[in-house]
């Protein structure tokens, strides 16, 4: 091989490599439970001071980052930049988790239902509820209102108009 070949294959290597950290690992690392004194990553809000499903988004590199809400996280998942590489985004099961001191009960926000519209509260107001089972939600509808969405189907023209116009990362608390 000439250097001209083995340089454009290193340029390939570098490239592919570049492309991966952008995009979810391989392996997903698990949700860990925040402590007492964890606070959200977008607004310093201590997580245990407000009632509704948190979030979390667990970075390659081993990292945590926390959410006071539903809505912060897929705000961030649904952004066209992508900052660090991610290994898993997490919600809470309200179908489990007590929606006043939520704890534990993780699930992952991809595969998760949601609950838009609702006029249960949380710490940004009207809360988005996550659910692992269309039973649960379909509940939490039926007492709270609102409707039932896959992650799938969330935009972000969706979160503006549960969080009442502004995206909830630009919201005073």
């Amino acid at each position: 091989m000439t250097i001209f070949h083995l340089r454009r294959s290193a340029l390939a290597t570098l490239a592919t490599l570049a492309l991966a950290a952008c995009t979810y690992s391989a392996t997903n690392l698990p949700a860990i439970d925040p402590s007492d004194e964890a606070a959200c990553a977008l607004d310093g809000m201590l997580l245990r001071d407000f009632p509704g499903p948190k979030a979390q988004v667990r970075f390659a590199d081993g990292k945590t980052s926390y959410f006071c809400d539903v809505k912060e996280l897929l705000g961030e998942m649904l952004a066209p930049e992508q900052r660090r590489a991610t290994s898993a985004f997490y919600v809470q099961d309200m179908g489990s988790a007590n929606w006043q001191q939520p704890q534990g009960h993780w699930i992952g926000a991809h595969d998760a239902l949601y609950v838009l519209g609702s006029k249960a509260q949380g710490s940004m107001g009207p809360a988005i509820a996550s659910f692992s089972r269309q039973v649960d939600a379909e509940a939490f509808v039926r007492k709270e209102g609102g409707r039932v969405l896959r992650f799938n189907q969330i935009t972000p023209a969706l979160l503006n108009e549960a969080s009442g116009a502004m995206p909830t990362h630009a919201m005073a608390h």
